[in-house]
């Protein structure tokens, strides 16, 4: 039993779903969405309020501008895309607080939540700020 409780607990602490992403982002927590796919990508759509950071440039140098304070969520295409896990390695090798979202950019937009970009969908729920 003990074993089952660390496997879940352990899974919540590095994983995030989208809906836990899109509460997250509009009570002001200290959380930012990483697109880690390549520029192409994130400009034709990506989450709202999110930055693009692809996972093959994450270096002390490209990430030297971030709070520390923060914890990272590093996403990509989807489950058939592995660019989320591999911006989450980088990115807790380089000393960040870093969560993986279940289901990437796909999971978010099946979850009815608005993307931004050349392709994005304004019709879902939008991240914005309350302040």
């Amino acid at each position: 039993m003990d074993l089952q409780i660390k496997h879940y607990e352990n899974k919540l602490a590095f994983e995030m779903d989208p809906s836990d992403l899109f509460e997250a982002l509009n009570n002001g927590e200290k959380i930012i969405a990483i697109d880690a796919r390549k520029a192409f990508a994130f400009d034709a759509e990506h989450i709202p309020t999110a930055i693009n950071i692809p996972h093959r440039e994450m270096n002390e140098e490209t990430i030297k501008h971030l709070d520390r304070s923060y914890v990272y969520v590093t996403y990509c295409d989807g489950i058939g895309c592995n660019a989320s896990t591999k911006g989450a390695l980088n990115m807790a090798k380089l000393g960040f607080k870093v969560k993986e979202l279940i289901g990437g950019i796909e999971w978010w937009k099946f979850d009815g939540y608005a993307t931004e970009g050349v392709k994005g969908s304004t019709t879902g729920a939008k991240v914005e700020c309350a302040c």
